[in-house]
């Protein structure tokens, strides 16, 4: 028995040692991607300063557009892009439609059940949406009180914390982005809930649209690219882009060009 005792440690040693050996020899889809020379990313088309497709040249533009091509680039691989939605993310990245969702997605506890993140390279807060002419709505203390109706997107984070927040205000969830704006243009929504990129995007682009602030913080959510879980090398090696762009200011940069530094986080 102590001589048993006595060898127990170099079993466990060599049992350590063969399932490291075993996860290294696990197939990865870094494998796949340096093979095959092409990176599948998850993005949405309508995300202004994130991942949007102009509609007249049907290029793709923004922040989390730029980090991937870069990402392609150190890969030497070829960036595919490959449509998604926020309501369909989980599908999408756990179906294998994608390597890795890049489009700002807001890190929740729903999501984290399925998920797995990088570090967070954005953080919003969610802002408000009206028009120019509703008189009922002139701050954000009056959003959530009787007789308002506040629209959200279904499968986005607003949807997630306007259920938990309001108590006095409906909630109003509707199939798509597009439809969210068209119930508060129409005036049969009060406000839509928004976060910082696309609400720059309103009032850039739309006239009967007018931006309503959080007095203070209200819900800060950090933003990332997603993975499907079970693959520690490729989880690692994107973890490691992050970081360098993070540090090298390539992050910072595209922050810039896209008129997002206020919400970057550099560190």
């Amino acid at each position: 028995m102590l001589r048993l005792a006595r060898l127990l440690p170099y079993f466990l040693c060599a049992f350590s040692l063969a399932n490291a050996i075993a996860n290294d020899a696990t197939p990865s889809r870094l494998d796949r991607i340096t093979a095959e020379h092409k990176l599948r990313v998850c993005i949405w088309p309508d995300y202004y300063g994130i991942s949007y497709r102009a509609p007249g040249s049907r290029e793709l533009v923004g922040l989390d557009v730029d980090l991937v091509k870069e990402l392609g680039k150190e890969l030497e691989a070829e960036v595919v892009f490959v449509d998604s939605s926020f309501s369909r993310l989980i599908q999408d990245v756990l179906g294998n439609r994608c390597d890795v969702a890049a489009f700002a997605i807001g890190i929740t506890n729903q999501r984290a059940e399925k998920l797995r993140f990088t570090a967070p390279h954005l953080a919003s807060d969610i802002y408000a949406i009206t028009t120019q002419n509703n008189q009922r709505i002139r701050n954000w203390d009056d959003i959530d009180q009787p007789g308002v109706t506040v629209a959200v997107a279904r499968g986005t984070l607003h949807e997630m914390v306007m259920r938990d927040k309001l108590r006095h205000a409906r909630l109003s969830v509707l199939s798509s982005p597009h439809a969210r704006e068209q119930e508060v243009e129409a005036g049969r929504a009060d406000v839509f809930m928004t976060d910082y990129p696309y609400s720059r995007w309103m009032l850039t682009t739309a006239k009967w649209a007018r931006l309503v602030s959080p007095s203070g913080t209200y819900h800060v959510t950090p933003y990332a690219w997603a993975l499907a879980p079970g693959d520690e090398r490729w989880q690692k090696r994107v973890d490691a882009f992050i970081a360098a762009v993070k540090r090298d200011g390539r992050l910072q940069e595209a922050a810039r060009r896209h008129g997002l530094e206020p919400i970057a986080v550099t560190r």
